[in-house]
């Protein structure tokens, strides 16, 4: 007998009618086709049986008989997979097509006219011969249909890695006995396929010498229809076993119902023997002034003699209390008349407490336990509810932490929850046990204040509340400065539902956080300011619709010769109300509604654009630079963005320079290194703006692929009209020092003056910007100057 030690697969695609489309060297060798010969040539040409492609194409392949290199024919594992375009259309097929050693013997071994190979595959269940070092030698195509495993997969994997861990000692103990003991063995598992798919199994195997060796032969037969009947069984089993409640069976005498049976439940969960029970009524278990209406209902339903289902509280021998879910059904004899009740209790004690629980986890926050917004709805409908019928206040506060994003980028999430914690716990200790405090989402939170008597006494909760969140918060060593912005809405003046109230604390609070934090009450102005943002936001998309958004390019000066060495590039906004725009009057707004990264992506594709004309203008070695803001380079994809367009364009590395704040780099220093790496990678260069600013940390910029720093403009303002002698003047001499012992070029932008002129070269400034020298130009008035530059 042959057994199976490896075996060779190959894979091609063919077209929707079956020609082949692609052709490896290993197809070639095992067909003989070269891949000049292959492609166009229809897969019915490789099959020596009966089969044809719109049988197999129809069931995804089969096992066939095909024509290998040579002239040899043999069985063959043919399969097919759907392919799909981009669009999801259905666009040919990949072929595999996988021959075993046992597939291509000349002679295989036959049962009768039989090759043995295709008798394993007619067994039920799964066949397989196992050799000493526990790897699969032979196997039907059943184990391949079970495992979801490949014939390379099966011949590389060990038996034991069929096996869950649990099983494996059981396993392993049997595998042995087998080879050692001659042991015939069997046992049960659970083999979770590829794809998930449980499957439980009845496996089991004897030893066979074969070929001077010996081996494990065995079967595996699914047990899955054993294991539902088994569990059907087990389920009909618990409930003909119903006697694990409580039951009760009394006898109607006159007004009264005499106990004459109760179960061993009974005793376990009322704690009286039956002996006890027995004879009396099972009113004697009653909780005084507990349920009265329940315990009415079960009266009436006697007396009525009907079935009735009631949950009460009873009491047990002991004296403890516990909720039972009684379920009563009267009883008749031959002449229909009811003469027993059959009670079925069942103690519902710890099901009462568990849903009592639910429901407090539905409705409030998992982190800070604080209400969630479900809840906060629910209790600010019924404060207004309350406060319409008492002619009374309602004040409705909307939270919002300070740079809690930096929190989190700079401590890490766990500070983040614990900061989080934190408030939660000062905001409740801050209001009155009527009042609610509720987490909306993230950082926000929302307060609901009843019963406010005056705006003066709101004005000293919230004023309260602010204070308890300026103390810093300790975690690991540190302490977390934390602040707040809260914005106030009193119901009934500011709005006159739940949902208008929220609207108008969250126009109160982006007030308050507008103007630097703080605590500010709602008015009517408000709202219209609310309206500008809003159709400012529109107005903006409308920008990018409609072309009104343009570009314009500021020269950078060469310091000591004079000579332009790039541009950066500044966006405009060409309002068709308003005039042209800079980018402080409507970039933070693109921001807020999430705009900015379609802008972002705007302003680099007509840079890009820039910079491929002036190539073709001969000015091959200006950089123009490009500000983005933490919420674009934070953005998936804004890296292989950027190589897309320096291909697009045909821009050579460098070309491109990209400008980041400093303070935004030092913020999240990881993302800065991956940042500044993976630029450099795609051959784009990296400006630091705003130098200086800040904190600096000159270590971590050391870590950073850098091509330039630029220096602050409020540095470069406040240089000294009269020379050095001014602070100003000692910062930026100070700068321009520390960019040169880094090794990276310094730029001064915002340059106004000639003093500042003077300053900066006579300090050894690289290069500089600003009015001085030219004002942010047109893309025609840039290549006018730079041919007049030329012709100079």
């Amino acid at each position: 007998m042959s057994l199976i030690e490896a075996s060779t697969q190959v894979t091609f695609l063919t077209d929707d009618e079956g020609n082949v489309v692609t052709w490896n060297p290993a197809c070639s060798t095992m067909f003989g086709w070269t891949p000049e010969q292959a492609p166009g040539r229809h897969l019915d040409a490789l099959l020596a049986g009966d089969a044809h492609w719109p049988a197999l194409a129809s069931s995804g392949g089969a096992r066939v008989r095909m024509r290998f290199a040579g002239g040899r024919e043999g069985k063959a594992t043919l399969l097919l997979i759907r392919q799909y375009d981009a669009r999801g259309e259905p666009h040919g097929w990949s072929a595999t097509v996988s021959v075993s050693p046992a597939d291509s013997t000349s002679e295989p071994e036959r049962v009768g006219n039989t090759p043995l190979a295709e008798v394993v595959d007619l067994l039920p269940g799964t066949f397989y011969a196992i050799n000493r070092e526990g790897r699969f030698v032979l196997w039907n195509h059943n184990l391949e249909r079970m495992t979801e495993l490949t014939p390379d997969e099966l011949a590389a994997a060990h038996v034991m890695d069929m096996f869950e861990p649990r099983e494996r000692p059981l396993a392993m103990e049997n595998f042995r006995r087998v080879f050692e003991q001659g042991a015939e063995v069997s046992m049960e598992m659970h083999y979770v396929s590829r794809s998930g798919r449980e499957t439980p199994i009845l496996v089991g195997g004897a030893r066979v010498a074969c070929d001077g060796d010996q081996y494990l032969f065995g079967m595996g037969i699914s047990i899955a229809k054993r294991r539902e009947k088994e569990r059907q069984l087990l389920l009909s089993e618990r409930a003909l076993h119903a006697a694990s409640n409580g039951i009760v069976i009394t006898r109607c005498a006159g007004r009264d119902n005499i106990i004459e049976y109760v179960n061993p439940a009974f005793e376990r969960i009322a704690g009286y023997p039956a002996a006890e029970a027995i004879g009396r009524d099972p009113r004697f278990m009653a909780a005084p002034n507990f349920d009265t209406h329940e315990r009415s209902q079960v009266r009436l339903a006697i007396a009525e003699r009907r079935a009735v289902n009631v949950v009460f509280r009873n009491q047990r021998k002991n004296g403890e209390l516990f909720w039972n879910d009684l379920s009563i059904t009267p009883v008749r004899d031959e002449y229909g008349e009811v003469t027993h009740f059959i009670g079925i209790l069942q103690d519902v004690t710890a099901t009462k407490q568990r849903t009592d629980h639910l429901e407090h986890e539905i409705n409030h926050d998992p982190l800070t336990g604080l209400a969630n917004r479900t809840l906060l709805w629910d209790r600010l409908d019924h404060a207004v509810h309350l406060a319409l019928r008492h002619k009374s206040m309602v004040a409705t506060v909307l939270i919002d932490l300070d740079n809690f994003k930096t929190i989190n980028d700079t401590f890490g999430h766990e500070a983040g929850d614990v900061v989080l914690k934190v408030v939660a716990r000062r905001l409740q200790s801050a209001v009155r046990e009527s009042d609610t405090v509720a987490r909306m989402s993230g950082d926000e939170f929302v307060l609901v204040l009843v019963d406010q008597p005056s705006l003066r006494f709101t004005l000293r909760m919230v004023e309260r509340l602010r204070r308890s969140l300026t103390m810093p918060v300790a975690f690991g060593g540190n302490e977390i400065p934390i602040g707040a912005s809260l914005g106030v809405a009193i119901f009934p003046a500011d709005g006159k539902t739940s949902a208008e109230l929220v609207r108008a604390a969250d126009m109160a609070m982006y007030h308050a956080k507008g103007n630097g934090g703080g605590v500010h009450f709602f008015s009517p102005e408000m709202r219209s300011a609310n309206e500008r943002r809003a159709a400012l936001a529109n107005s903006i998309r409308a920008a990018l619709d409609h072309d009104e958004l343009f570009l314009l390019f500021q020269p950078r000066m060469d310091a000591r010769s004079g000579k332009v060495r790039g541009f950066e590039a500044l966006l405009r906004w060409r309002h068709p109300e308003h005039g042209v725009m800079l980018p402080a009057a409507f970039l933070a707004e693109a921001e807020e509604t999430g705009q900015m990264v379609e802008i972002g992506n705007w302003v680099l594709d007509q840079a890009c654009a820039f910079l491929q004309q002036l190539r073709q203008l001969g000015y091959s070695s200006l950089p123009v630079s490009v500000n983005v803001s933490h919420r674009e380079y934070s953005q998936h994809g804004f890296i292989a963005g950027l190589a897309v367009r320096m291909q697009r364009y045909g821009l050579p590395p460098g070309a491109l320079e990209i400008e980041i704040p400093e303070a935004d780099l030092i913020r999240n220093p990881g993302l800065g290194r991956d940042l500044s790496a993976q630029l450099a990678e795609v051959g784009v260069a990296l400006s630091i703006d705003e130098f200086g600013k800040g904190i600096s940390d000159l270590a971590f910029l050391q870590q950073l692929s850098v091509r330039q720093v630029k220096l602050s403009k409020a540095a470069v303002r406040d240089i000294a009209a009269d020379g050095s002698s001014g602070r100003g003047s000692l910062l930026a001499k100070t700068l321009i020092d520390i960019g040169h012992n880094l090794d990276l070029a310094v730029v001064g932008e915002a340059v106004e003056t000639e003093a500042q002129v003077a300053f900066l070269t006579s300090h050894g400034c690289d290069q500089l910007q600003g009015q001085w020298f030219s004002e942010p130009l047109q893309p025609d008035a840039v290549r006018e100057m730079l041919d007049q530059r030329r012709q100079a």
